[in-house]
């Protein structure tokens, strides 16, 4: 089976896609393309995989991740960095060609990001955390400092858990709403009459809100899509010892 590369029509050619789990060496419960080497998975397969990926959106580029941590933390790749010495953040932003931005999730909503005409990409890791603390709109910052013009940004909001099936409980919901109320809107009441969360709506918002004209939410739900995608939730609820990551990829070409 080939490597499924989910690619965003407001980012155009530019390289990139959204990389499920199709195509991939891993077996087991994180059989196909797992790239997390915070799973317990065997490590020459996990190498593979992101060799595979890398070679399905842009072949022969840098792969650049981060120690992920649900912050409004974004980092300036200048250059590739050792993968033990990859700084704690949740988005990249880069001018520099053929380095591909990575961005790993399990049901957090990635976000690729680009101003084609200056030359300036960003990827970003938005779980409800990052999301609500800001993380979208620091990567908008970041990407101004190098040039960026918001209004010429482009942004896709990846695979990411769906509102059917993210359940919550009220004091998620109110830690949002005391944010700001009209957050509200982003819940709805569920079969079991607790709220569930749009992570993808919001994450949306946020980017319009910023000034963001061209926004695209792929609308694809990781949790029912076991052969598409991998999902931390649905491993949870199944009991599972561990869970597979997939990746979203974004670079200049040389």
């Amino acid at each position: 089976m080939s490597v499924e590369v989910i690619k965003a029509v407001v980012l155009m050619d530019l390289p990139h896609g959204f990389v499920g789990r199709r195509g991939g060496v891993s077996a087991g419960d994180l059989a196909g393309l797992n790239v997390g080497y915070g799973s317990g998975d065997d490590r020459d397969a996990i190498a593979e995989n992101r060799r595979r990926a890398v070679d399905a959106v842009l072949p022969r580029a840098q792969l650049e991740t981060v120690h992920q941590v649900h912050s409004a933390d974004v980092v300036h790749v200048e250059r590739p960095w050792p993968h033990d010495e990859r700084p704690h953040a949740d988005a990249m932003v880069t001018d520099r060609p053929n380095i591909l931005l990575g961005i790993l999730t399990a049901d957090c909503a990635p976000v690729l990001l680009a101003d084609a005409s200056a030359g300036v990409i960003g990827a970003a890791h938005a779980g409800w955390r990052g999301a609500l603390a800001g993380v979208t709109d620091a990567t908008i910052d970041a990407m101004e400092k190098l040039g960026a013009r918001r209004d010429r940004i482009a942004a896709a909001v990846g695979p990411c858990i769906g509102q059917a099936s993210y359940e919550v409980d009220d004091a998620f919901r109110d830690r949002f709403i005391e944010a700001d109320p009209g957050y509200e809107c982003f819940f709805l009441p569920g079969p079991h009459s607790k709220p569930h969360f749009d992570l993808e709506g919001f994450v949306a918002a946020r980017l319009i809100l910023a000034g963001v004209l061209s926004v695209e939410p792929l609308g694809l739900d990781t949790y029912p899509a076991e052969d598409r995608f991998f999902s931390y939730r649905r491993a949870t609820h199944r009991g599972e010892a561990d869970y597979g990551r997939q990746v979203s990829l974004i670079g200049l070409p040389r």
